[in-house]
């Protein structure tokens, strides 16, 4: 692709460097900014830059937050018996909308995945443990995507945290095969959830 601008050639590169974002779909949006008001540009640019310098992970669910400890950890009338065990930030804000959970999350920051040098060290998974260890968890409930990856990670979860004697489910599988929770319609997810099953049961599932 040939530019007239070495500016407009440098915005396109850098956009482009967003996932699911070609070359092509760069130079619209690169000018698309180039049509709306300068003011418009200027508060995208502070709001990327402000996010990047001053986002937080919640101390105690790990999840991306303003403050020290997120508002869904802070909220007192939320069920402190039920835990749910996701991947990432975007799989809070799915089951969020479902209206449907109202316990705690934690998120493990990435699962299982030996072939990209993905193991459990680098998981969230000694600050899951320690909750587990306090005894106010009553349940787990593993709300990973409907993945080999995620079936590995749920399992050596499973393993770990069995000498507690803690409740384990998995959200029921309404959610197909090879499926990322994030891209799950909101109906299908908050009955997955509703309609879990004890995750022994979802084992011989797989």
């Amino acid at each position: 692709m040939e530019f007239s601008s070495k500016l407009l050639e440098n915005a396109v590169n850098e956009i482009a460097q967003l996932p699911g974002i070609g070359k092509r779909t760069a130079l619209r949006l690169a000018l698309h900014l180039l049509k709306l008001p300068k003011e418009n540009t200027t508060s995208l640019t502070q709001s990327l830059i402000d996010f990047r310098d001053h986002i937080n992970f919640c101390s105690s669910c790990h999840n991306l937050s303003d403050i020290p400890i997120c508002e869904i950890c802070s909220n007192p009338n939320r069920d402190l018996s039920l835990l749910c065990i996701v991947e990432d930030i975007r799989d809070v804000i799915a089951i969020e909308n479902t209206g449907q959970f109202r316990g705690y999350y934690h998120v493990l920051g990435g699962i299982i995945s030996p072939i990209d040098g993905i193991g459990p060290q680098d998981l969230t998974l000694d600050s899951l443990e320690e909750k587990v260890k306090k005894g106010q968890i009553k349940e787990i409930i593993f709300a990973l995507s409907a993945t080999m990856e995620a079936d590995t990670t749920n399992f050596y979860i499973y393993k770990m945290l069995s000498p507690y004697k803690i409740s384990t489910s998995a959200i029921a599988r309404g959610i197909p095969v090879g499926d990322e929770l994030e891209y799950t319609d909101e109906v299908t997810l908050g009955r997955s959830i509703l309609k879990r099953v004890p995750y022994e049961n979802s084992i011989g599932d797989r």
